[in-house]
């Protein structure tokens, strides 16, 4: 369910910090996303809201879950336990190698009692969000 009422400038702020955290420029991002410079820029700054679509090949790009992006764009409900930041913390931390990651999760996710969603679930969900979108 999309929310309108998100701060696109929230989402732009969050998404230059994770870059940062990532170490990447907004040219490499732009490279790795396959969008251009100045819609990333754009986004970043908050001047626009970009599509489901985009937010997950920046997710991607940057290795975060395209949950949280959906979550902070308004496309999804804030999920409650606040298990997508930790996830999100682990994906980044450069200290760890995939296995340890994928790891890591996994034991986590068995505490927390969540499972990642699957690839049909977010389907849906972007083109539903899309939908709305125009």
């Amino acid at each position: 369910m999309l929310n309108m009422h998100v701060s696109v400038e929230g989402l732009g702020e969050y998404l230059r910090e994770q870059r940062s955290q990532a170490q990447m420029s907004l040219r490499q991002l732009a490279e790795l996303t396959d969008v251009s410079n100045p819609y990333l820029s754009q986004i970043e700054r908050g001047l626009r809201r970009p599509s489901a679509e985009v937010l997950q090949q920046i997710a991607k790009a940057l290795r975060i879950s395209a949950e949280s992006l959906y979550v902070r764009a308004g496309i999804l409900d804030a999920d409650e336990s606040g298990a997508r930041m930790v996830e999100d913390a682990i994906a980044l931390d450069q200290r760890l190698t995939e296995r340890q990651k994928s790891a890591l999760l996994d034991i986590y996710r068995s505490f927390v009692g969540t499972a990642e969603a699957t690839d049909t679930e977010l389907a849906t969900t972007v083109t539903e969000a899309n939908q709305e979108e125009k």
